[in-house]
């Protein structure tokens, strides 16, 4: 991604951090862990307009193998689900939530 090397490293340290500390907690019966989000429809970052736009749903295609925005409430299942019990044995990952994209 040009011009995104503060960002860039931002993402990477925030990365880095959930590995680390989440290795610490664990031992404690704490799991952390990290949700990479993109490609989720949330009106901050993709707006009414731009979702109106005709060339919209030809840019989510090209650039989300899923083909469509993630849902809030996609979202928050999986949420909950890393929030329950049954996610116990997850301890310092990060989940790319996003429909398949990858940089």
């Amino acid at each position: 991604m040009p011009n995104q090397g503060a960002y860039s490293a931002a993402r990477g340290a925030q990365v880095s951090y959930v590995q680390a500390v989440g290795a610490e907690l664990a031992p404690s019966g704490i799991q952390l862990n990290l949700v990479a989000q993109n490609w989720v429809d949330n009106p901050t970052y993709f707006t009414q307009e731009m979702q109106a736009h005709p060339r919209w749903d030809a840019l989510v295609k090209s650039r989300v193998p899923a083909g469509r925005l993630g849902t809030g409430e996609e979202d928050a299942a999986f949420v909950a689900f890393l929030a329950g019990d049954e996610s116990d044995f997850f301890v310092g990952q990060v989940f790319p939530f996003c429909g398949g994209w990858v940089v």
